[in-house]
């Protein structure tokens, strides 16, 4: 009987999701998650403590900030 893969954890999608080339902006991450704003940016703050560097770039006039994880600690996998 084949085994599934083990879904990712929220953590995990969240850094996939900042780990693209265009980044990912609080209500995107809030909708594909199920958090709430505030739970998304807290948890952006978590990954800066866990040695990931997100920048934040706001792309255009009325454009929501886009975060992007710009180089992962050296522990990460």
């Amino acid at each position: 009987m084949p085994t599934q893969p083990k879904p990712l954890t929220k953590k995990a999608q969240l850094i996939q999701m900042l780990s693209r080339k265009s980044g990912a902006d609080v209500a995107t991450i809030s909708e594909k998650l199920g958090w709430l704003p505030h739970t998304t940016r807290a948890a952006l703050t978590g990954l800066r403590k866990a040695g990931f560097d997100v920048s934040a770039e706001k792309p255009g006039m009325g454009d929501p900030m886009r975060y992007r994880i710009m180089a992962k600690p050296a522990d990460a996998s």
